[in-house]
């Protein structure tokens, strides 16, 4: 069975990828900077506590194990640190860039799957699918984290034989967790959660089950060229209405108020470029939808917001 290095595997999505391909019976190592009790874990896991841009120990995972896939979650905001991205965590990311893409080649390696970001596309014009041809348009420190990842991964497998895989994922939500979700209808400033005419405005978010079916595809795919771009994230948008619905019925909003398009928050242009999270609220009527045609070659996508459990 394949062995699989999973980096930030003691955050939001790398727990959850490390329980997925253990239970695939996969030979999982995961790394991370947090403490692990690895006292009952599972017979094929070998958790390491340390910093991802330390490179000594995980160059010593990889060249030590056989690994076939590296999962490199590390470096995402919904896993190592917080929504506000700053100048410590993008020194982190280059540090790690450096090197873990070149190691991982050099000791056959078979693919390397990077968490990226669809908000690598900013705003673009137009009522067109975001494709992974669209411009990349995006401004925020996010968006420059993961595009030198990208870069980066492209430039250190070059030479060998390893696949890259980007997967430009949409924000991430699951039955319990749904801040991403909230935030495009939450007013925290307020404390008041709202809607606009109708709330039939929607937007693309990715499920986590979605993420983590498109890793396993990738683990799991037979031999062949399947490198690249991919944006992963849920095959239809969810609207405003059905995030309001959902949160009332799992009892984690309370009245709604009813707003005129154009009032109520105004953006904050400083926040932006550092908070991960932070929404433009003159982009809510665009509507916008990202093309996941290429993942869909690797799995189904077939999560929803109605059938997330």
């Amino acid at each position: 069975m394949p062995s699989v290095l999973v980096t930030g595997a003691n955050g939001f999505i790398g727990k959850a990828c490390v329980h997925s391909l253990l239970a695939k019976k996969y030979r999982v190592f995961g790394t991370d900077s947090t403490y692990y009790d690895n006292s009952d874990a599972d017979q094929n896991y070998t958790y390491v506590q340390c910093e991802i841009s330390d490179k000594d120990t995980v160059s010593g995972i990889i060249e030590s194990n056989k690994i076939d896939t590296l999962v490199h979650l590390g470096n995402s905001v919904d896993n190592d640190f917080d929504s506000y991205v700053t100048d410590v965590e993008l020194k982190r990311a280059k540090l790690t860039d450096k090197y873990i893409y070149e190691v991982a080649a050099k000791n056959d390696v078979k693919n390397i799957v990077l968490l990226s970001t669809t908000q690598i596309y900013g705003c673009p014009k137009g009522r067109e699918p975001i494709r992974e041809s669209s411009p990349e348009k995006g401004s925020s420190n996010y968006v420059d984290l993961k595009l030198y990842s990208e870069k980066m991964l492209e430039k250190g497998v070059k030479k060998s034989d390893t696949v890259p895989v980007i997967a430009r994922v949409a924000p991430i939500y699951t039955a319990e967790y749904t801040q991403n979700l909230r935030d495009r209808v939450y007013d925290a400033k307020e404390d008041v959660a709202f809607i606009y005419n109708d709330g039939l405005y929607g937007f693309t978010f990715c499920c986590l089950y979605n993420l983590l079916d498109f890793i396993k595809g990738i683990v799991a795919v037979p031999s062949g060229r399947y490198e690249g771009l991919y944006n992963v994230c849920d095959s239809e948008v969810i609207t405003a209405k059905q995030i309001l619905d959902y949160e009332r019925n799992h009892h984690r909003v309370g009245a709604v108020v009813q707003r005129s398009p154009g009032t109520g928050i105004s953006f904050n242009k400083a926040r932006a470029r550092t908070d991960y999270r932070y929404f433009d609220p003159a982009t809510t009527f665009n509507n916008w939808r990202l093309d996941n045609t290429r993942a869909k070659r690797i799995a189904p996508l077939k999560w929803t917001l109605a059938n997330t459990k």
